[in-house]
């Protein structure tokens, strides 16, 4: 799966925002999420002291949520940590790992934000333009706008608002668990990400792609599931 050329990843962090700026005029917030039969997760591991992270990718059958195929790559993180940078710090390392992939996803859950970030360009978001697929935002942390009190019932959701526009939702996906943060990342309106998150749910807080796509990050996947790296 090939991304996109779309801007230099050799940039400063003031170029970097002006680059976010640019691309977010460039996602869809619209639905165009067909018929999914592959449903694929991304996340990576913070870096180690020696720079290193670990980024994987978990593509699932759909509905059955079974997995297809995985891969996982370390490389060193060359971008700073900075708060809402963390698309340029994580993205080459997703995209190395999913340039590996032979079973392309139609649907592709991001563990971190879509348009619900302060230039409306978050990682999900960022990810869906270079690889001109759907996407969506699950992130575990709010990073901006403001929300009512999410009810206690799995389901239910409070939209996220920041200066007056929807920019996604906290939703409750277990019981007795916080929400996860909902929001487009490209191709894919906020109503249908919920309808897919849920979906993608099997009783835990997190949607089953990137749950596994975070156990493969973290190491912890290699036992539990047999399909090979």
């Amino acid at each position: 799966m090939q991304a996109q050329h779309l801007h230099s990843w050799q940039t400063t962090p003031d170029q970097a925002k002006r680059v976010q700026r640019e691309l977010a005029v460039m996602v869809s917030r619209r639905n165009e999420v067909e018929a999914v039969r592959l449903v694929a997760g991304v996340d990576i591991s913070a870096p180690n002291a020696a720079g290193l992270a670990r980024a994987a990718v978990v593509v699932l059958s759909y509905p059955e949520l079974m997995p297809v195929e995985r891969k996982v790559i370390t490389k060193e993180v060359t971008f700073p940590y900075v708060p809402g940078l963390l698309s340029f710090r994580e993205s080459p390392l997703i995209i190395a790992a999913c340039e590996e992939l032979k079973a392309i996803p139609d649907l592709i859950l991001v563990d971190g934000q879509g348009i619900a970030h302060p230039r409306r360009l978050g990682l999900a978001s960022h990810l869906g333009l270079l690889w001109d697929i759907p996407t969506i935002g699950c992130a575990k942390s709010r990073l901006c706008g403001k929300h009512k009190m999410v009810p206690p019932e799995p389901g239910s959701y409070a939209e996220i608002t920041d200066n007056g526009e929807v920019i996604g939702a906290a939703l409750r996906t277990k019981a007795g668990a916080a929400p996860l943060y909902i929001s487009t990342g490209h191709k894919v309106d906020l109503e249908i990400a919920i309808t897919w998150v849920l979906r993608c749910c099997r009783g835990q807080r997190l949607p089953e792609p990137t749950r596994l796509a975070h156990l493969a990050a973290s190491g912890q996947l290699e036992a539990a599931n047999p399909v090979k790296a």
